[in-house]
């Protein structure tokens, strides 16, 4: 699962209820993405306040001020014209035309539905596209209309293969979502970059195993951190090369090791990113009924087994990010310092008229 990360402002406390409320948060990103011509601006907002809201703030509103980047230097096209190229019915491929990444993943997440509820699966491969956030988020669209979903995406390369010294994958994870309960959003590092990058701003030592210094040796020191490390060694390694495999490779892009980093990439030019969106009716399986008892069944049996601590009960995957949402729901987005301070300045210009344009990031 993704890394949940506690948010603080840069004095170490928490900013005041109002402005960490997700609604006006929502409201403040919408505005500034669709200041910039975003055509999708409130589905996007949506998606990234979701996702703080669920606790992976490495992926939510954290993003915007990279999204703004992208957008203003031409790295993602606001007002794209993505096109489906190859169409078999249940396959289909698609070239984004540089749109922001969640821009491309929302519409490749539509037409995987679409085709699964017209061929019982669906499977959308998007070139041509940007950082897209957190998989679990389309994942859990999917799952949202009655469906299995399956996402992975490339990514610029952070971690080293098992063995290996220097970084060749990417985090590239891997969400599967079903029914209203389960949801698995991991990446196939140990941790995500951001939650190095975290550390680093706090000044907090890494845990032991999540990156390799510069010889190969376990990262203490944020600082020394170069590669990620693979999850659970050679598996995560594995892990890495299927969905390079699923996303770059088959659906076309370049590999991990040949894609710039977000923020480092020419301008006026997308990042290349490829994802893979796959939706699978139960219909066209055992039946969509019989396949929810079971799942229910399922999840039900993993939250009562026996726990070696009865404080700590079995969790199923996304029942960490309910508690997440429920708390910030009601108390407010834990958003860090830097975040805070963009979405003032958002907040300001926009009441202003400016609509957040010239951002100091």
């Amino acid at each position: 699962m993704n890394e949940i990360d506690h948010a603080r402002t840069d004095e170490g406390g928490m900013a005041p209820e109002g402005e960490r409320a997700p609604e006006r948060v929502r409201t403040v990103v919408t505005a500034a993405l669709a200041s910039r011509g975003v055509r999708d601006a409130k589905e996007v907002a949506d998606l990234l306040v979701e996702t703080s809201l669920l606790g992976i703030h490495t992926h939510g509103v954290r993003m915007l001020s990279a999204y703004i980047d992208e957008l203003d230097r031409g790295v993602a096209r606001p007002d794209p014209s993505p096109r489906i190229f190859k169409d078999t019915g249940p396959v289909v491929q698609v070239d984004a035309d540089g749109a922001l990444g969640a821009s491309a993943a929302l519409n490749g997440t539509r037409i995987a539905v679409e085709r699964a509820r017209a061929h019982g699966v669906g499977v959308v491969g998007v070139r041509g596209s940007n950082h897209f956030g957190a998989a679990g988020a389309y994942a859990r669209r999917i799952a949202a209309e009655g469906l299995l979903g399956f996402v992975t995406t490339s990514a610029a390369s952070r971690v080293a293969p098992f063995g290996g010294i220097e970084a060749l994958f990417g985090t590239n994870p891997v969400a599967i979502a079903f029914g209203p309960d389960f949801c698995l959003d991991m990446a196939t590092s140990q941790v995500c970059f951001g939650e190095i990058k975290e550390r680093r701003r706090t000044g907090q030592d890494l845990e032991p195993g999540w990156a390799l210094d510069p010889t190969g040796d376990t990262a203490i020191r944020p600082d020394d951190a170069g590669a990620l490390s693979p999850l659970g060694g050679y598996k995560g390694h594995g892990l890495a090369m299927a969905v390079s495999v699923l996303t770059a490779v088959l659906v076309g892009g370049p590999l991990d090791f040949q894609m710039a980093h977000i923020g480092t990439s020419d301008d006026g030019a997308d990042r290349g990113v490829a994802h893979l969106f796959i939706a699978l009716d139960p219909s066209a399986f055992g039946g969509r009924e019989a396949a929810r008892e079971r799942m229910s069944t399922l999840v039900d049996r993993v939250r009562t087994a026996e726990s070696r601590d009865p404080a700590s009960p079995v969790l199923a995957p996304g029942d960490p990010q309910r508690e997440h949402e429920a708390r910030q729901s009601a108390g407010g987005l834990e958003l860090d310092g830097a975040t805070l301070d963009l979405l003032r300045v958002l907040e300001a210009e926009m009441t202003a008229g400016g609509q957040g344009r010239e951002v100091t990031r």
